[in-house]
């Protein structure tokens, strides 16, 4: 006997998959050139082939409901699956498409945006969307193909690696040191200020670099921003705590107490659907040679020659 999901339209799922990825449904509208109605019915027309509401809308957006997560799960799974296809009856050697990498302001900024320049002459059909975040991207909620992070993220369905480990330490600029003395010990860095991130705003403890190298810093000036950190710090702020791939932007900040470091971890992600794909393949391996090239630079405490 013929039930309502027998009846199910592959359209419509490719249609609530948009609606997903922009939470919304107007943008979804907009997305897809047509009218905010017609999605609405084609959505409302799915929820009654499944049998039950697929999303709850708030003042934040729409959110899935149980059922609306697993059908999400299955229609990705389907998608995936058409995708494969596509890439066995074409070329599989062929890199094309976008993959979207997602990962912290200061790594994108300050040591991989320039690098990426040799991945796109690598694969010159391949368009890569740089996306930074200050909070955990949710890789299996296809907010992101890729996700480098400092910390391995909890979830199911992803492929999770440590491709490299980077060390952080303290810096300054001359002008604060003349000013303020240059400690020669721990002990001494109770009479110094510093520049930090704002605690309550802190989203990612993997972050928290300065309070790992010192007990109740006295913070001077705070930013989300590490970049405005990085440069309030050269303009004689105070002391601010660093990842060493920070020093290959020169902008006069001098290391302080060369031993107190620390290291951090940095994982790749990806939804364990995409592995397959060739131009997720591509970044991956191209992440993956690229941190263990530059392994050695990331973990001493000596500036870059680059």
């Amino acid at each position: 006997m013929a039930t309502a999901i027998d009846h199910l339209d592959w359209d419509d799922l490719k249609l609530f998959l948009i609606v997903v990825r922009c939470k919304s449904v107007t943008g979804a509208a907009r997305e897809l050139k047509v009218s905010h109605s017609t999605v609405s019915r084609r959505l409302a027309r799915l929820e009654y082939t499944v049998g039950s509401a697929l999303v709850e809308r708030t003042k934040d957006g729409l959110l899935l409901t149980p059922a609306g997560l697993v059908t999400m799960r299955r229609a990705e799974e389907i998608e995936n699956g058409v995708n494969a296809l596509r890439s066995d009856v074409s070329n599989r050697d062929e890199i094309r498409g976008t993959v979207r990498l997602a990962t912290m302001e200061g790594i994108a900024t300050l040591y991989l945006s320039e690098r990426l320049v040799e991945l796109s002459s690598r694969y010159p059909d391949l368009d890569l969307e740089l996306v930074t975040s200050p909070q955990s991207v949710r890789v299996a909620r296809r907010e992101a193909d890729l996700f480098l992070s400092f910390f391995k993220p909890h979830g199911t369905a992803l492929d999770s690696q440590l491709i490299g480990r980077f060390k952080t330490g303290m810096f300054a600029s001359q002008a604060y040191l003349e000013r303020n003395g240059v400690p020669s010990q721990a002990a001494d860095l109770s009479e110094h200020r510093f520049v930090g991130y704002i605690e309550e705003l802190v989203q990612l403890e993997s972050v928290l670099w300065l309070e790992e190298l010192v007990p109740a810093p006295k913070i001077a000036f705070s930013s989300n921003s590490m970049m405005s950190q990085m440069f309030a710090a050269s303009a004689g702020a105070g002391i601010v705590a660093l990842p060493e791939f920070a020093r290959s932007l020169d902008i006069g900040l001098v290391p302080v107490l060369e031993e107190l470091s620390g290291e951090r971890e940095i994982w790749m992600s990806a939804h364990q659907d995409l592995a397959y794909l060739p131009r997720v393949r591509a970044v991956k391996q191209f992440l993956k040679e690229l941190f263990r090239r530059d392994q050695q630079r990331l973990l001493r405490n000596a500036p870059w020659s680059s």
